[in-house]
């Protein structure tokens, strides 16, 4: 009788390698001091020569932007704020928050990825009853979840960016939430960089609290309690299949 071999795990090295990767990345953004980069002062003062290339390089400019968020996202830096409304400024609305997305979405599952290989299989076979309540419960409503966290800014980006690879989240349900639920949030603010140069004109600072005005924020939270619909049905529909304990 042939014994059957335990499967091959790959080694761990090879496992925390993405995930090293990423915080080699973090570290060198503040150790090359490229924190100061990404401000709005520095978008000001540039301004004409940004507009100027981007207009006769628009194709490389966009692929550029993409490639810079991609990583910004990945590596958790903080600025990605400043980086939506520069995109709007030199982009437009449109082009501007979509460039935006779609870098976001692939920036956040590659940080997704490198959590999930590294961490996530290795938490759940350590896990206690409790995480894996939790996990079975975020896992039959994922998409719902997901898509709530990423409409509504309840948690910081990157948090909700790695909780998900612990809870078993699949990837393609933590892709189309994430791309689909950024998008309100993320046009809001992209709207708002393409009206960056009229503000920088009149001297003022953007209102960068615009997005928690009720005409917009109420829309979004609307959003957010549709997609809980699905949660509540299943609650709702679970408690009527219940026996009758006085029966």
């Amino acid at each position: 009788m042939t014994e059957i071999e335990p499967p091959v795990r790959p080694a761990l090295w090879r496992r925390f390698l993405p995930l090293a990767v990423l915080l080699a990345g973090l570290g060198a953004f503040f150790v090359l001091g490229l924190d100061g980069y990404v401000t709005l002062d520095n978008l000001r003062d540039n301004r004409q020569a940004l507009t100027a290339w981007v207009s006769g390089n628009w194709a490389l400019a966009a692929f550029l932007y993409v490639i810079a968020y991609i990583a910004m996202v990945a590596f958790s830096v903080p600025g990605a704020l400043v980086a939506t409304l520069t995109g709007g400024f030199l982009f437009g609305t449109v082009f501007g928050g979509l460039l935006t997305v779609i870098g976001a979405t692939i920036g956040a599952t590659a940080i997704f990825l490198a959590a999930k290989t590294a961490l996530g299989d290795a938490l759940r076979e350590k896990a206690g009853p409790g995480l894996r309540r939790l996990e079975q419960g975020f896992g039959e409503n994922a998409f719902s979840y997901m898509l709530v966290l990423r409409l509504v800014p309840l948690f910081p980006f990157f948090l909700v960016n790695l909780a998900p690879a612990f809870l078993g989240v699949k990837l393609r349900t933590y892709v189309v939430a994430t791309f689909f639920g950024i998008m309100p949030g993320t046009f809001v603010f992209a709207s708002l960089g393409n009206g960056l140069g009229a503000i920088f004109d009149a001297g003022r600072e953007p209102d960068l609290g615009l997005i928690f005005e009720p005409q917009i924020i109420g829309p979004i939270l609307a959003l957010a309690l549709l997609a809980l619909v699905p949660v509540i049905y299943r609650r709702f529909a679970g408690r009527k299949q219940l026996p009758d304990e006085t029966a």
